[in-house]
């Protein structure tokens, strides 16, 4: 019978030798509310439920691409983030939560602020942008991107977020154009930072579905996109605007460094949920 126990447990037992007990159990959950909607209080509560044919057939494919080793976020179209459903596609990263701490710490420093001007650089899905535009309401949020598919995804998620605040612009992080005047209050960025070496160490997931180019950087220039986007926060944050950076903590020290031969002041490097070295905030150099 294709009650919702059953149904549950087979995921389970699919899925466990591919990404481990727990988090079959948890795509388990994700998969059951995706296809069946059943939530994880309905499935508690009546667990006995019986699944339509069509239903159990469409857990079965999902499942089965999963056991083959393609990302779950990627196969059911999206991620949630900060408590948001955004869609993902192979030319967005899927969001992790080491971001989401990148986030807290700016809203926790300009809550309630108003009539801020935001950029993030390299948006990929738009989740750092929509989550700063959900959070600070009566500030202009830019996603930037240099990829035209990546940029159609954030607009569709700030669009059905009913984030208006959010606005999609085209650059290259690599190119920024000087500004004439300062721009932003604050420049945020969670670029390209695993080097080429550490694939050898990363999830075949990520390696064989997520964009390279929003991943890698070269071995011997693992700053590259840190540089040119500090340089670029020189001329383009306003006077006691902030840079925020999510980081690669192997080379947190030489971010500090960097960023104050830059001559930006304040330099902090920050720890994620984990204990990593994992953001650096500074703040516009004197003007």
């Amino acid at each position: 019978m294709n009650t919702v126990k059953e149904i549950r447990e087979g995921i389970v037992r699919s899925l466990t030798p591919h990404v481990g007990k727990d988090e079959a159990e948890a795509m388990a959950r994700i998969i059951l509310e995706d296809a069946a909607g059943v939530s994880r209080t309905a499935a508690i509560i009546d667990p006995g439920r019986l699944l339509e044919d069509a239903t159990v057939t469409r857990i079965s494919a999902i499942v089965g691409r999963v056991a083959d080793g393609e990302p779950l976020q990627y196969v059911l179209g999206e991620a949630v983030f900060m408590g948001m459903r955004l869609r993902v596609t192979p030319h967005t990263l899927i969001p992790r939560p080491e971001t989401a701490g990148l986030v807290d710490i700016i809203t926790d420093e300009y809550s309630g602020a108003k009539d801020l001007q935001i950029i993030d650089i390299g948006t990929g899905s738009g989740c750092i942008a929509i989550a700063l535009a959900r959070a600070l309401p009566y500030c202009a949020v830019t996603a930037a991107d240099i990829s035209s598919e990546a940029l159609a995804v954030a607009s569709y998620n700030a669009s059905a977020l009913g984030t208006s605040n959010v606005k999609c612009i085209r650059l290259d992080a690599l190119h920024l154009p000087m500004p004439a005047a300062p721009l932003y209050d604050i420049i945020v960025s969670n670029p390209p930072y695993v080097t080429v070496a550490e694939k050898a160490d990363m999830d075949r997931r990520v390696l064989d579905y997520e964009p390279g180019t929003a991943l890698f950087v070269p071995d011997d220039d693992p700053l590259r996109f840190y540089r040119a986007i500090a340089v670029y926060a020189q001329s383009a944050l306003r006077p006691d605007g902030s840079l925020y950076f999510e980081i690669n903590p192997l080379y947190a020290t030489d971010m500090e460094q960097m960023l104050r031969s830059l001559a930006f002041e304040d330099v902090d490097i920050r720890r994620d949920y984990r204990g990593k070295k994992r953001y650096a905030v500074c703040l516009c150099p004197e003007k």
